[in-house]
């Protein structure tokens, strides 16, 4: 019996699962495609060796995930200790528009999960970094370690 005929002689049970395990593949990778860190030309006129160091940084708890591009990213060079807990406050008063982000306000004070504040690569900005999409912290970069 040739696998086309397995195939067609197959029970719909095996078509459910096929269709679902297709489906989760593909919502799987649209997401992924989503999730991909920008470099729409934003990065030109950076140090290659600062744009390195951007392109390298990757979520903390999620490494196979890059902390994503300037459009994401926000100076935040001072920060509040509540407890164990790190509250990044925005001090970025670039203009949001050439850099594709929206805008949060300097002051803004964001509340930093633990599991996302990096430490492993060190920081030679200069600036302490908060990168956010939507409501979600990808990842935080305190001030200093230059």
């Amino acid at each position: 019996m040739t696998l086309i005929n397995r195939l067609r002689n197959a029970p719909p049970m095996f078509w459910r699962c096929f269709a679902v395990a297709g489906s989760f593949f593909l919502a799987f990778t649209w997401v992924m495609a989503l999730a991909s860190a920008r470099d729409l030309g934003q990065w030109e006129n950076q140090d290659p060796k600062i744009r390195k160091w951007f392109n390298s940084l990757m979520i903390p708890d999620l490494p196979a995930f890059s902390c994503c591009g300037k459009s994401d990213a926000y100076w935040s060079d001072m920060f509040e200790v509540k407890g164990d807990q790190y509250v990044a406050v925005i001090t970025d008063t670039r203009d949001d528009a050439p850099l594709g982000r929206a805008h949060i306000p300097s002051g803004t004070r964001i509340p930093v999960p633990n599991h996302r504040i990096k430490w492993d690569q060190g920081n030679p900005t200069g600036h302490g970094w908060i990168f956010i999409g939507g409501d979600e912290v990808f990842c935080y970069l305190p001030p200093g370690g230059v």
